[in-house]
């Protein structure tokens, strides 16, 4: 088993997760600079694009920073023989490690057969991750999946996952199903624990689902015996998810309006002639840097209705801080 870059880490690791029109290079810069997770992911990417005539728009996906190091590059999909050939870009890319997606719900991935839908088949699962293996000559291949698909099915599919040589295993605590409308099963993380080590005690085993703090992600780590945790959706508005030394709580609201702004520019300054990238997607950042003070929901509003450019969320925020003393 190649772990690369993984057993150097120090435990609990805590990594950031992949998220689509969110973790995009612009983000995942503000999240570097203000704190940087012992791992970061890209946003997943089609395996099936990146090997058609459109690959070049979907790049874009996988642009990143020396800064964000060490990072993983997440892709999808149902062919083995694409995973092998992504694997080999990914490889040339000079990213630290790959992850496959095998637990998205998204329905367009399931009906490819992909992403969750890959628990329906485990030798096909088998499969892509020995061509990922053989076509990333050498990076560490992790995957990122679910308990199930309609029911909890951990002791068949984590026995596949297990004997795959992985370098790691992200258990996201729901059912595809479940999508995210129930809380997490985090009472499962002992038997996943369980299962993936009695096969590949080498194999590291990172939990995932409604942490959103890093004291939470701490203890859950203590708790269950895990490696590490992935935060996703506790990212929103707080760059700083992932410093000790200067949690959310002790930001200012200058500091924080200052990284949204900080952000807006990044976005536009590498996305704004980008196909497919859209200023609207920024906006749903603001709903969260733009929370829990004073005024708050006015400057949101604004935000909200008349930003079209970095310049106008600047000049929108000036005028805030003019009319406001915090």
């Amino acid at each position: 088993m190649n772990k690369g870059f993984w057993e150097k880490l120090e435990k609990p690791i805590m990594v950031l997760a992949p998220m689509a029109n969110v973790t995009d290079a612009s983000f995942r810069s503000v999240i570097a600079k203000y704190g940087k997770p012992d791992v970061t992911w890209t946003e997943f990417v089609s395996v099936d694009g990146l090997v058609s005539e459109g690959r070049e728009h979907l790049l874009v996906d996988f642009w990143y920073s020396e800064a964000e190091r060490p990072i993983v590059a997440q892709i999808f999909g149902a062919k083995p023989e694409n995973f092998f050939k992504v694997a080999k870009l990914i490889k040339d890319l000079k990213f630290d490690g790959i992850d496959i997606n095998m637990g998205c719900p998204d329905r367009a991935v399931l009906k490819q057969g992909a992403g969750g839908g890959l628990i329906k088949t485990p030798k096909l699962a088998q499969e892509i991750i020995q061509a990922t293996q053989e076509g990333g000559g050498g990076l560490p291949v992790s995957v990122k999946t679910r308990l199930g698909v309609s029911k909890v099915m951990i002791d068949e599919w984590l026995s596949v996952l297990a004997q795959a040589n992985l370098a790691a295993i992200t258990m996201h605590l729901r059912t595809v199903k479940e999508l995210s409308l129930v809380p997490a099963h985090w009472e499962l993380m002992p038997e996943v624990v369980k299962i993936i080590k009695n096969i590949t005690p080498e194999t590291l085993v990172l939990g995932n689902g409604d942490v959103l703090t890093l004291k939470d992600a701490e203890d859950k780590c203590a708790q269950y015996g895990i490696d590490g945790v992935m935060i996703g959706r506790g990212i929103f508005g707080n760059p700083w998810m992932f410093n000790k030394e200067t949690p959310i709580e002790t930001i200012s609201i200058p500091k924080r309006l200052s990284a949204m702004v900080e952000h807006t520019k990044l976005f536009e300054e590498k996305f704004q002639n980008v196909r497919g990238k859209h200023f609207e997607t920024m906006k749903k950042h603001y709903k969260a840097y733009v929370n829990n003070f004073d005024g708050a929901k006015e400057l949101r509003m604004k935000l909200m209705d008349e930003a079209q450019t970095a310049a106008d969320v600047e000049r929108i925020t000036s005028e805030f801080f003019s009319k406001n003393s915090i």
